[in-house]
């Protein structure tokens, strides 16, 4: 396939576009300045700028672009740069492609989301067919799917990839965590009791590749693990796996204090399950906290370019 890709410097995009790459497919970036050559295409989302004739004959496009949502506090001013980067990005894309005529247009468009769609879930099981909740996130991915609506009225066929934290030693939930276990000051947040939604590096890739491929799934699609485990049950398995004590509890007034209002989110229970990945026939590698863990922790290949 030729494969156009926004946010292909970012840590997931990186490495899909590394795997497509490997697998012989063309990847195209979506890039701020000059382009540097025919796999590069220039665009400006924060003006709405981008060329639909830029997107002609491509057969797919992914558009994993956002601020990383943990990046800092959530000051007033940093939750419009999340939402800004967000929207800017969906929207030019979408409406390029309902600008195409439908001989040129991509078939496809794998649309970043995420399971902060579903807020608090509780005890509950959360599908796809699930509502959204009530925080913060849940109102941002609500949006932010909906800005991929004029290209799916356009006829593409909209896949919106609602991601849980991916697990890999440099990704944003583990990278900051292993120095902290490392030293044996692993800790519970709260009571622990509440269940945390992941999915494995090597798994994530998997799907959005096998979701490229399988044109008869659309709409939302939950990328998350096979097996859901609690934070009790995740702080265990990496105390376990580094061979650190870990007894401590983290309380939420601590977090409060250190986070702002991301600590929220990290005390909300998120039992969230990949329905259509199920039904559709995907294997996971990495089912369960265990096998993902072991995984993570392992030196990564370089990535190719």
């Amino acid at each position: 396939m030729r494969i156009v890709m926004a946010g292909a410097s970012g840590f997931l995009g990186a490495r899909l576009a590394d795997r497509l790459r490997r697998s012989g497919h063309d990847v195209v970036r979506l890039v701020r300045r000059p382009a540097a050559g025919s796999s590069e295409i220039t665009w400006t989302p924060g003006q709405g700028r981008l060329e639909p004739a830029a997107l002609a004959g491509a057969d797919a496009v992914i558009n994993l672009s956002g601020a990383n949502v943990g990046g800092r506090r959530w000051t007033t001013a940093y939750k419009n740069t999340l939402r800004t980067s967000r929207l800017d990005t969906t929207d030019t894309i979408a409406r390029a492609l309902a600008k195409l005529p439908e001989g040129d247009r991509p078939r496809t468009l794998l649309q970043s989301s995420a399971v902060g769609w579903y807020g608090d879930t509780g005890n509950r099981e959360a599908g796809e067919e699930s509502p959204a909740g009530t925080t913060f996130l849940a109102d941002l991915c609500r949006v932010w799917e909906a800005a991929a609506r004029p290209a799916e009225d356009a006829g593409v066929r909209v896949v919106l990839l609602r991601t849980a934290p991916v697990l890999d030693r440099q990704g944003s939930l583990l990278k900051p965590l292993l120095p902290v276990f490392k030293l044996g000051g692993g800790a519970r947040i709260g009571g622990g009791r509440q269940w945390m939604a992941w999915i494995a590096l090597a798994d994530w890739l998997g799907a959005a590749e096998f979701l490229l491929e399988r044109e008869d799934v659309a709409g939302p699609v939950n990328l998350v693990s096979a097996a859901q485990c609690t934070n009790l049950d995740f702080t265990r398995a990496l105390a376990r796996r580094l061979r650190r004590p870990a007894l401590l509890s983290v309380p939420g007034p601590v977090l409060d204090l250190v986070l702002g209002e991301l600590a929220g989110e990290a005390q909300r229970s998120q039992r969230v399950i990949p329905g259509v990945l199920r039904n559709a026939g995907f294997s996971w590698r990495y089912p369960d906290i265990e096998s993902a863990l072991a995984a993570a922790l392992q030196p990564q290949p370089a990535i190719t370019h």
